[in-house]
């Protein structure tokens, strides 16, 4: 469980931007506090170019929730804010209002390490528009973050074929956060440990490390700095290398390694952080394997990403583990995820739902309304489509769905096919009725999710893409609501209006 008001010490309602509050200001200044509303979070496009994404970001987001409420600093922090005019921005009445609020939403959503897909909700909230509202900013940070780095962390692994992955990207992270999140993150996606310690103390991942190029320079010569090591910490021997000479030192790493196993232990392997990866590895593997040391790893680090792993895999290096940070906890290629939060359905309590939708002249913009759910299909284990539908009119058997920004791709699953939703009970009336489960627990789902789906959504370059689809009465509506709403924004100058 991130501790995230432990962590921080204080309440994290505040973690919004000002038009969250604005806004909500404006429904309870026009007596709309009770109107509900249907918020779900999604994003539009898959991340690096890749074939899925890895849903993260659950467990921190629960415990945010949990622990939702202004406090009277906010508040009195919230009374200091001046509109354009000099006077106070908030009336307040509505700050006593947001001071006796309690959360009474409910939130469904899709389990950490679930490979999901563009447009597929992934945090759906039903409730109080002013609540639903104000939780949008921080939800919008937590998810975003979190599925990007996992999914980052799952194309490196992806690139490993099977070694393990160390992250160790908290010095390069984007600050303290930005470093806890990427190591969990990342450990959902499978990586087998991080040198993040203070993540291995809140989040129960292991953690590795041994020693800098710092520790080998602050000696007279390298066999000193080894020997030295290895007298401190006889069962933790993974020497660097490649602080003057790379060969040389792998060299004084197994005559270490000789006299630590008199002493009997074993050297646990040697580090490579520079130079020509595949060159040198070969040839540390040779030397290591003649020393008599065939056990001993070669950890590989230096700016590694899924593409430099694969190519040295190609180039036959013989390494045993990859160390991956500054790629990794950055996600360098692509900083930002981009998911957006778009409202689906309001309605007045008691009354019926009305929807509602985002228009663009951009297809891919173009939200989805209703009370939204994903359906994932399989055939003999193996994953075959995911349908996004609409809970009031749930499909019963056989189901026919049209892709998302292109309506003349269309398919269809039979009555009988198995299925599963993706998005579970989390909230309701803002009560926990949910258990997360523990990062090792998602780590596990996302490998046996993977395993169910066809290998080609894997590849880096051009990946297959895999059929997910809006059902089809759902985009029959969708697309009568387009049309009537271009009709009454167009009026009596539809005819002058470009066709888009």
């Amino acid at each position: 469980m991130t501790p995230m008001n432990g962590l921080y010490g204080t309440s994290l309602a505040l973690l919004t931007d000002l038009y969250q509050v604005t806004m909500a200001y404006g429904y309870w200044k026009h007596g709309r506090e009770a109107e509900e509303a249907v918020f779900n979070l999604f994003f539009r496009k898959t991340p690096f170019g890749g074939g899925y994404a890895v849903a993260a970001g659950l467990a921190p987001l629960v415990e945010y929730l949990r622990g939702f409420r202004f406090s009277r600093d906010d508040l009195d922090y919230l009374a200091g804010l001046a509109g354009a005019d000099g006077a106070p921005l908030f009336e307040p009445a509505f700050l006593d209002y947001l001071g006796a609020m309690e959360l009474a939403c409910d939130v469904d959503a899709v389990p950490e390490g679930t490979v999901v897909f563009a447009h597929e909700p992934l945090v759906r909230v039903k409730g109080p528009i002013i609540q639903a509202q104000l939780l949008e900013t921080a939800l919008l940070n937590i998810v975003n973050a979190n599925t990007l780095f996992a999914t980052k962390a799952a194309r490196i692994v992806e690139a490993a074929r099977g070694a393990p992955v160390v992250e160790f990207g908290l010095r390069r992270a984007q600050g303290i956060d930005g470093g806890l999140t990427a190591s969990r993150a990342a450990f959902i996606g499978g990586c087998a440990a991080t040198s993040d310690v203070l993540a291995g103390k809140l989040f129960g991942i292991p953690v590795r490390g041994t020693h800098a190029h710092s520790w080998v320079m602050s000696f007279e010569s390298e066999p000193e700095a080894f020997e030295a090591y290895a007298a401190a910490m006889p069962n933790n021997c993974v020497f660097l290398v490649d602080t003057y000479d790379t060969l040389q030192g792998v060299r004084n790493a197994a005559r270490a390694g000789l006299a630590l196993r008199e002493r009997g232990h074993e050297l646990l392997g040697i580090r490579l952080d520079s130079g020509d990866l595949a060159y040198l590895s070969i040839e540390a593997r040779k030397i290591l394997d003649e020393a008599g040391f065939p056990d001993a790893k070669i950890y590989a680090t230096n700016d590694l990403d899924e593409r430099t792993i694969e190519a040295l895999q190609r180039q036959g290096a013989r390494i045993d583990v990859w160390g991956v940070g500054t790629k990794l906890s950055t996600a360098y290629d692509q900083p930002a995820l981009g998911g957006v939060y778009k409202l689906s359905a309001v309605r007045l309590p008691g009354g019926e739902w009305q929807d509602r939708i985002k228009l663009s002249e951009n297809p891919v913009k173009r939200s989805i309304p209703g009370l939204l759910q994903v359906r994932r299909y399989r055939r003999d284990g193996a994953y075959v489509g995911d349908v996004i539908y609409d809970e009031r009119s749930a499909p019963g058997g056989a189901v026919r769905y049209v892709h998302p920004t292109d309506a003349l791709r269309r398919n269809a699953f039979a009555a009988g096919v198995e299925w599963e939703e993706l998005l579970v009970p989390v909230l309701r009336g803002g009560r926990e009725v949910y258990t997360a489960p523990t990062p090792a627990e998602s780590q596990a789902r996302l490998r046996e999710q993977l395993a169910r789906f066809h290998p080609g959504i894997r590849r880096f370059d051009n990946p297959h893409e895999y059929p997910a689809g809006i059902e089809e009465g759902l985009h029959e509506r969708r697309t009568r609501m387009i049309l009537d709403l271009r009709e009454a924004a167009a009026g009596e100058d539809a005819v002058t209006r470009p066709l888009t």
